[in-house]
């Protein structure tokens, strides 16, 4: 299979219609991926004077986008760099304040399905996680935290009320080499009766592992500290999360932002994928979606 069929771009209607990317306009995609939300945005900027800067922390993403979205030419900007460091990733870029800014939290179809990413907790890979290069891996997070600090970051990061169990069940595995091996360790570490849902048992300990290895929750909050001041006076700012703490922080950002006089909130309440996309993109149905206006300049 063709690694760009393995991206579903999360809400792509309803991102570019809240964006409201105009052909003259400057825009960034903050977390470009595969590219899906970029490829829509250049397809409307192709007819004017437009740009798009694409940033990603992900070397490989930013070589599949190359190869994918290279032929827009001078209309699209590659930019590595951590979203957090909006600022200065603008600055760096030339372009003037923008109109519009994405953020897509979530991962990619392409780094999920590379088993050795270190992701997923269905395909045998190394503990890894890491999106970009220098960070602490996921080995080194499960092998080597005492067993309190384990479980506290399995309880904060994945809202996992079975915590305790697992960390106590890791640290005497250990040493726990591969994602399938952890995920097996945490299996048997939840009791037989505990509702889950549609969720596999592992899904919240590894969504945990992940946000601490690449400090996610630290990087959203100094993207959303600094994104005021990238935006043009009537910029929007388009938020998809995908974890129930991301969105909460993005939601009181903007409340805080609009209490200030400095945004207009555009979404009263959080918008959802509708139901023909969660059947075509199963993945798709933790996300929400967040957007502000910027009233002034800041």
């Amino acid at each position: 299979m063709d690694e760009f069929e393995l991206h579903y771009p999360v809400m792509l209607r309803e991102a570019t219609e809240f964006l409201n990317v105009r052909t003259d306009g400057n825009y960034i995609d903050a977390t470009v991926g595969a590219g899906g939300h970029s490829e829509n945005i250049l397809g409307v900027l192709e007819g004017g004077q437009g740009r798009l800067l694409a940033i990603d922390r992900d070397p490989q993403a930013l070589q599949i986008v190359r190869e994918r979205l290279g032929g827009h030419g001078g209309k699209l900007i590659l930019m590595e760099g951590n979203f957090a460091d909006i600022c200065a990733l603008h600055a760096a870029s030339g372009l003037p304040p923008v109109d519009g800014i994405l953020a897509d939290l979530g991962l990619s179809s392409m780094q999920l399905e590379d088993a050795g990413r270190g992701f997923s907790f269905s395909l045998p890979g190394p503990l890894d996680m890491r999106m970009g290069g220098g960070e602490l891996t996921a080995a080194e997070l499960v092998n080597r935290t005492p067993e309190r600090e384990l479980a506290d970051l399995i309880f904060k990061f994945g809202e996992e009320r079975h915590s305790r169990r697992i960390a106590r069940a890791i640290v005497k595995a250990r040493p726990i080499r591969s994602t399938t091996e952890l995920a097996q360790v945490v299996i048997r570490a939840i009791p037989s009766r505990a509702g889950l849902h549609h969720l596999h048992p592992a899904t919240r300990t590894f969504m945990a592992l992940r946000l601490a290895v690449n400090s996610e929750l630290e990087n959203l909050q100094e993207f959303l500290a600094g994104f005021p001041g990238v935006l043009a006076t009537g910029g929007r700012s388009v938020v998809i999360s995908f974890h129930s703490l991301e969105d909460r922080m993005v939601k009181h950002a903007f409340l805080g932002l609009q209490r200030e006089e400095r945004v207009r909130v555009l979404t009263k309440r959080v918008v959802r994928p509708t139901p023909e996309e969660i059947r075509e993109n199963p993945r798709s149905r933790s996300a929400k979606l967040r957007a502000a206006e910027k009233l002034q300049s800041t």
